[in-house]
């Protein structure tokens, strides 16, 4: 069994992990790629070799998506549909990685996967185009195109943990609001779970059972490892980045009742608390 991944992401990297006795491809866009996959022992293919991508694609099993899309949509769309259609590749699960952020604010209120899509980003408006995209490709072609969507994703090198020991934690606060958070292996065995139970056109939210605010999240961090939490801090829109603002801009708790029910998915790291402490176990 093989699989194919268009950008060699850390959600990639966890779903290749997780796959045990497959093996996988990527694709990378410069020398500095090529060498990443390289070291991980991951066949490379560059985006540009259309002949390649033909060849990679013919004999994949499962292909994943993980690439931003940008102001021309996703980048993989043009590259892997001529690619598919020479190939003549029917691959058993194609899944795209998309963002709860499509939802948009929510007050603090419940979302499922067939609430109204009302994203407020540019970022999670492509999000809601490339979605639109793969799925009408997946119509055209016949082929079996499964959308993922994620909350903010942490695991080890990239969590709360980090930041505290680092001194760059802040834990912001504003009344009422929380927000979803999925760790990286438990993405891993949701795609993984997708991927034995492939469904055309269907759509996923990945999260963990909790939503929390971020600043009980630092706080939790900080009490694993022993350290004075961060002050709270009120929270002020105008004083953060563009990036952080449209974090913050924004609240809801994800319902990940459909993946436990279609896909006999549970996650190892219901909430931060397990998540965190399994990190810090592990060294991370």
């Amino acid at each position: 069994m093989r699989l194919f991944a268009f950008g060699f992401s850390y959600s990639a990297r966890a779903l290749m992990r997780r796959l045990e006795g497959w093996t996988a491809a990527a694709t990378y866009r410069d020398a500095a790629g090529a060498a990443s996959l390289a070291a991980a022992g991951v066949s490379g293919i560059s985006v540009e070799d259309h002949d390649g991508l033909v060849r990679e694609l013919a004999r994949a099993q499962a292909i994943l998506l993980s690439a931003s899309p940008g102001p021309g949509g996703c980048p993989a769309l043009p590259v892997l549909v001529p690619a598919l259609a020479q190939a003549n590749a029917f691959p058993d699960w194609i899944g795209y990685l998309s963002t709860t952020g499509v939802y948009g604010d929510r007050n603090g209120g419940w979302v499922k996967e067939e609430s109204r899509l009302a994203a407020q980003s540019v970022e999670g408006a492509r999000r809601m185009a490339a979605e639109r995209d793969w799925l009408e490709v997946g119509r055209g072609m016949g082929l079996t195109i499964t959308v993922h969507r994620l909350p903010g994703i942490y695991g080890p090198g990239r969590s709360s943990l980090d930041r505290v020991r680092a001194g760059a934690a802040r834990r912001l606060k504003a009344q009422g609001q929380v927000f979803s958070r999925i760790h990286v292996d438990d993405l891993a065995t949701g795609l993984a779970a997708s991927i034995a139970r492939p469904r055309a056109g269907g759509i996923y939210n990945l999260c963990d059972d909790e939503p929390a605010s971020n600043s009980d999240v630092v706080a939790e961090a900080a009490l694993l490892l022993g350290v004075p939490p961060p002050p709270e801090q009120p929270l002020d829109l105008e004083a953060l980045s563009p990036q952080a603002r449209r974090f913050y801009a924004e609240s809801k708790r994800v319902s990940n009742a459909r993946a436990k029910a279609e896909l006999d998915w549970r996650p190892a790291y219901p909430t931060y608390r397990e998540g965190l402490a399994a990190i810090l176990a592990a060294g991370g």
